[in-house]
């Protein structure tokens, strides 16, 4: 598939390892490319949150949901007038 244009072929053909590991010589790099991802969701902002902002605060969402239907937490009515 990818062999058919030769610049890609080109490409593949640096990455060293062919002979002795095949098709597993591009994990590490794979490997290091989900750590800058892992990185950037961590730490980068984007506006005034992370990524791991966002999800500590869905999950809390969740949570808080599931007690309520679950009947562990009881919403406060408003008293009548």
């Amino acid at each position: 598939m990818f062999y058919r244009s030769k610049t890609i072929r080109g490409l593949l053909e640096i990455v060293p390892g062919k002979r002795r590991l095949g098709a597993y010589r591009f994990l590490p790099i794979f490997f290091c490319i989900g750590g800058v991802m892992e990185w950037i969701m961590i730490n980068v902002r984007i506006g005034k949150e992370t990524f791991y902002d966002v999800y500590r605060r869905k999950r809390s969402e969740r949570e808080y949901q599931q007690k309520i239907a679950d009947g562990l937490v009881v919403l406060d009515q408003p008293a009548a007038k």
